[in-house]
């Protein structure tokens, strides 16, 4: 059986130990300052596709993503949202451009559902 649910993060964790999504390692890329003219063009439209094309978690319920009260919380994609993965490939691309370590993982059961939609669940990791 395949699993139901994908994430991508950065695959070294950050000073806090944690792995970030790669929204927020494309979106660390432009607040930086580090991208091109162009690749933050194409970064700001793939991300005002993906702001369009499904909720923001935080919207439905703002402490979601709070340290205080969830500090681990992470996304993952249902492999069914297969019109969001495909545009996965851009950001992934522009990771590697920049030289930014990047994994997929699968799982079945990645944590605890804080919130689930159509397209995505965040959880508290296992």
């Amino acid at each position: 059986m395949e699993p139901k649910f994908v994430r991508y993060e950065a695959s070294s964790p950050n000073g806090r130990g944690r792995h970030p999504g790669i929204f927020a390692l494309a979106n660390g890329l432009a607040n930086d300052g580090k991208l091109s003219d162009q690749d933050w063009a194409s970064w700001r439209s793939a991300n005002d596709h993906y702001n369009a094309a499904y909720a923001d978690p935080s919207t439905v319920d703002r402490a979601i993503y709070d340290r205080a009260i969830n500090p681990s919380a992470q996304s993952w994609f249902k492999r069914t949202a297969t019109h969001l993965l495909i545009g996965v490939d851009f950001y992934t691309d522009l990771l590697n451009r920049y030289d930014v370590g990047w994994q997929r993982l699968y799982s079945n059961d990645p944590g605890r559902i804080l919130y689930e939609d159509d397209v995505q669940i965040v959880v508290a990791p296992h």
